[in-house]
């Protein structure tokens, strides 16, 4: 069992953003570029979808 929840997925989600620039790091650039071109209200819903859909994927991982 895992004694520090927290620690641990904070150290998969580096790992899951690492993967982007080490796998393609042109692509990873040019997203980069395309994200600083959006709205802050697109962010800010993609933001939320993704916290969202976190929330609800820990929640059923839990139960």
């Amino acid at each position: 069992m895992i004694e520090h929840p927290i620690i641990a997925a904070i150290a998969l989600a580096m790992i899951f953003e690492g993967i982007m620039p080490f796998v393609a790091p042109k692509a990873w650039k040019k997203m980069l570029l395309q994200l600083v071109q959006m709205e802050d209200k697109h962010l800010r819903i993609f933001g939320v979808i993704m916290m969202v859909t976190g929330a609800l994927t820990f929640k059923y991982i839990q139960s």
